[in-house]
């Protein structure tokens, strides 16, 4: 892939995290359908610190590299050419999106607990956001976990789900809905909680076909759970503003990892077509076959570039970017899925078997137009803002055009 006018330190950094990937993680990857082992974990994350490549995203005063958001996605995609690679490199989900909201919302004292530590790769967190119906999934305003006002500190109680990473995670960062009090409008509140914590407990696993994730997404169940009143994250009432601050980055984080893995899948089907033969030639010299071909890497292409748009609007305008990212979000995750399905249909009876990563890879991918808000309800939402933007537009003077002119040509 190549990427244009990037500085120099940051085409560094994305040509040492490719040597990285390339030469070390690969031969590390475990079997199609299982997961990294924390040995292996333990490893490539020192081997990534060494490499100077671990915590991209990361301030450098927490050990990291520093990246502005409008350089993610070279660093990030090269990561994501492996499917361990986001670990191996501490940019992983869940981790990834809250490190980014810890730095930029906790306190100093709340980074020092919770963000160094995690930063470091010595602990895992989770993100306490999704409930079982009829609480909050898609539509964030149905939460149903509470949180009431008690001396020193609050009481949560509620039922999470789909809390991926939860299991030997260190702190969950949890969604409550919280009354007004003490001049903080009702709302919804995070709060950040120890996973030791008394009140709260790590429930049935839900078993999806993704195993990327460490920690699984398992149920989380709180119950007469006490937090001190420092464990709240930001401002009591504004816990939706700040989710927005989380999910936007969070959302294109995730196109850019999973680019990275189409652009291998990609790969592993160039050089099949280009070593395999069919009626008498190589697959890529077939028209069925460049049809796949030139259909992926037109996916590919669009993607970056909507990736690209997106993450400099984060940088300049987050409000819009944040919109931008759900349009980022739909077209990537079904590219991406289109990608690694076209992969497989080059690479024929070998990419469904084990004997290729294809088929894994379409498992990792396909719950990404379900994660992060269902691409139905991103759907609804792009369109809600692309007419409200338009009837702003004409009520401010611009000409309606929707009238159809009678009596042009005869036609009315």
């Amino acid at each position: 892939m190549t990427f244009t006018h990037l500085p120099p330190e940051v085409a560094e950094l994305r040509e040492r995290t490719r040597r990285f990937i390339h030469e070390i993680v690969v031969d590390e990857e475990p079997a199609p359908g299982g997961r990294l082992d924390q040995a292996t974990r333990d490893r490539l994350q020192a081997a990534a610190k060494e490499a100077g490549v671990f915590a991209p995203l990361v301030p450098t005063e927490y050990g990291g590299q520093g990246l502005p958001i409008e350089h993610w996605s070279p660093i990030l995609q090269e990561a994501g050419y492996s499917p361990i690679g986001p670990v191996a490199l501490n940019c992983m989900a869940p981790d990834e999106g809250n490190m980014h909201m810890l730095n930029l919302i906790a306190t100093e004292e709340q980074k020092k607990r919770y963000l160094a530590p995690l930063a470091a790769g010595d602990v895992r967190s989770c993100f306490g956001m999704t409930e079982p119906h009829p609480g909050a999934g898609s539509d964030p305003a149905a939460l149903r976990t509470k949180a009431v006002r008690t001396a020193g500190g609050w009481v949560i109680d509620g039922h999470k789900r789909f809390t991926s990473g939860a299991v030997g995670a260190a702190f969950c960062i949890v969604m409550a809905r919280t009354p007004a009090v003490d001049g903080a409008p009702e709302g919804a509140t995070m709060f950040l909680v120890d996973m030791t914590n008394p009140g709260v407990r790590v429930g049935e696993a839900i078993h999806t076909v993704d195993r990327a994730i460490d920690g699984g997404h398992p149920h989380l169940y709180i119950e007469n759970c006490f937090v001190p009143d420092d464990a709240v994250l930001g401002e009591v009432g504004l816990g939706f503003r700040y989710a927005q601050v989380r999910l936007g980055p969070a959302r294109l984080t995730h196109c850019m990892r999973w680019l990275g893995l189409a652009r291998r899948a990609h790969d592993i089907a160039l050089d099949r077509a280009a070593k395999r033969e069919l009626f008498g030639g190589p697959i890529d010299s077939l028209g069925l076959a460049q049809h796949l071909i030139a259909e992926s890497v037109i996916d590919i292409e669009t993607s970056d570039a909507i990736i690209t748009k997106t993450a400099v609007l984060l940088h300049s305008d987050p409000k819009a970017g944040s919109a931008m990212s759900s349009v980022a979000k739909v077209h990537c995750s079904e590219a991406i899925f289109r990608v690694i399905d076209r992969a497989i249909q080059i690479c024929g009876g070998d990419g469904v078997s084990d004997g290729l990563p294809l088929a894994q890879y379409l498992n990792e991918v396909r719950p990404f137009r379900i994660y992060d808000g269902s691409n139905e309800t991103h759907r609804w939402a792009i369109a809600r803002r692309a007419s409200a933007g338009r009837s702003a537009a004409v009520q401010a003077g611009e000409s309606y055009q929707g009238d159809a002119i009678v009596g042009r040509d005869g036609a009315a």
